[in-house]
């Protein structure tokens, strides 16, 4: 690796004393991979490193998040299996007990981030599986709407480590063309969920008689499920390459070199002040944060009162259950299109604001037409599954944060704001669809269209952006060629991607 010394202007032209081939701006740990000669790998070692990191790394991951959302989603699903009676819960109350949930992300998700950068992560996270599972079997011993509210709570502290850790996770492990694909398969399982759990919750419906009732069964037999779960994690999912057992030391410093060409870091422990700064006035960055908040508004909603929602359009219970299994389908079907879709075209914000419109579509029409036959009956419930459309922007907004955003304080900083709004989202959410409203919900639907025609906005405009910022790098590096680095020989040296002119942002 170069010793050279250079001083790099970031390309809005403000001085920083940040030198390109500072080796002490690398990780200790990381430095022992990454800080001699540069390593080519070829496409076969490639394909190799990414049948074993598949093999373990993403598996661990995609279960991880399947059960995560399966539990988070435990609520909609036992709604209609007499939990409201049980508990005797009125009113606003049920939908609180997701707010409430979002709450406590609020409150936890910057002290996480913070967290994630300082322990190891794969440890970190298997703690927090142990820890959510416990609180959810807990929900079986529930007998009102306070002890609830306490559970949701602590279950929301302990499950809003989940989506942080696995951005970072993904672009530690995964190149930057491969992110999309990586961030989809694990976030898909938002939808895969809701088919496992409609036929799950369909099973437990059948749940009339013995000491416990469907709802309490449900409970315990998820949490049990999850705390194995976490124990799995705790042995098998490393925390880096760099501290992989599993694989052996050249393998492991070939895939810290696979990731080299990322130019947005691995690993590095040491909060940057000015790159502190830097997320706070970085546009993309409350971009992404701003279209967390537009999509988690609808989607937080959408999830809480699916089932009622369905119910409403006049199906039994056990036909909702059911039919929520094909919303699954559908929500994972806009998810690895929209990927597909950007992978061949290459054009990740033009696909978002594209998969927006039909949800646009959709809500018009639940808004407009009133549920009086059969065939309407079959419209609204068609027009309700696509409105879950938007899904697909949310997640590839999550692959454009792990690959546009470079420095590890700063992207600490940009997950957290990024979930911090989710989490204001999710929490606001359940709280537009009214009890008295039902079964149309307008207001509801009404603030959907506002979130989408915002979030069409705040799209183009961060396109726009993109390529601004890529323009002017170029500028900057035709008349500097002596600061071009296309082998990433300073892709580990912790610079922003403002920091570092040979970053190329991907829109």
């Amino acid at each position: 690796m170069s010793s050279e010394k250079e001083e790099v202007v970031p390309v809005q032209g403000t001085k920083q004393d940040i030198v390109i081939g500072d080796k002490g701006r690398i990780d200790p740990e990381l430095a022992k991979y990454a800080g001699g000669e540069i390593i080519e790998v070829d496409d076969a070692t490639n394909k190799r490193l990414k049948r074993k990191l598949y093999g373990r790394v993403l598996v661990i991951m995609t279960v991880t998040y399947f059960l995560q959302a399966l539990d988070k989603g435990t609520l909609s699903f036992t709604s209609i299996m007499n939990l409201i009676e049980d508990t005797g819960l009125q009113g606003q109350q049920y939908s609180w007990l997701t707010t409430c949930i979002y709450i406590a992300v609020l409150i936890v998700e910057y002290p996480i981030n913070w967290i994630l950068q300082r322990v190891p992560i794969a440890k970190y996270l298997a703690f927090n599986i142990l820890a959510w599972s416990v609180v959810l079997a807990c929900h079986a011993l529930c007998t009102n709407f306070v002890g609830l509210l306490v559970c949701r709570t602590l279950l929301g502290i302990f499950e809003a480590s989940c989506q942080p850790t696995f951005v970072v996770l993904s672009s530690m492990w995964f190149k930057r063309e491969e992110q999309a694909f990586i961030v989809t398969v694990w976030y898909m399982m938002n939808g895969f969920q809701q088919i496992v759990g409609g036929l799950l919750a369909y099973a437990f419906t059948h749940i009339t008689s013995g000491p416990l009732k469907s709802w309490q069964a449900l409970f315990i037999t998820y949490g049990s499920f999850s705390f194995l779960w976490g124990l799995v994690v705790l042995f098998f999912m490393p925390d880096s390459p760099m501290r992989a057992k599993c694989y052996s030391e050249e393998d492991k410093k070939l895939m810290v070199e696979r990731v080299r060409s990322n130019q947005t870091g691995l690993q590095n422990r040491v909060w940057r002040r000015e790159q502190f700064i830097e997320a706070f006035t970085d546009f993309q960055v409350w971009a992404y944060a701003l279209v967390a908040f537009l999509t988690t508004l609808p989607t937080s909603g959408l999830g809480a009162f699916a089932n009622l929602i369905i119910t409403g359009f006049g199906f039994s219970v056990l036909e909702t259950q059911l039919l929520a299994m094909v919303l699954g389908a559908y929500i994972m079907f806009c998810l690895l299109s929209s990927s597909y879709i950007t992978k061949r075209w290459g054009q990740t914000v033009i696909v978002m604001m594209a998969y927006v419109v039909p949800s646009v579509i959709g809500t018009i029409v639940l808004l407009s037409v009133e549920n009086t036959s059969t065939a309407t009956q079959a419209g609204l419930l068609l027009c309700y599954y696509l409105v879950l459309s938007f899904w697909a922007t949310s997640t590839l907004s999550i692959s454009l944060l792990s690959r546009n955003v470079g420095g590890q304080t700063k992207k600490s900083v940009a997950v957290a704001l990024n979930f911090i709004f989710w989490a204001a989202g999710n929490a606001i959410g359940p709280q537009v669809f009214q009890q008295r409203e039902k079964p149309r919900y307008f207001t509801g639907f009404a603030v959907h269209i506002v979130c989408y025609a915002l979030l069409l906005i705040v799209l183009g405009v961060l396109r726009w952006h993109f390529i601004r910022q890529n323009r002017k790098k170029a500028e900057y590096l035709a008349e500097r060629t002596e600061e071009q680095d296309k082998e990433g020989a300073h892709a580990f040296d912790d610079l922003t991607d403002i920091q570092n002119p040979n970053f190329v942002y991907i829109y």
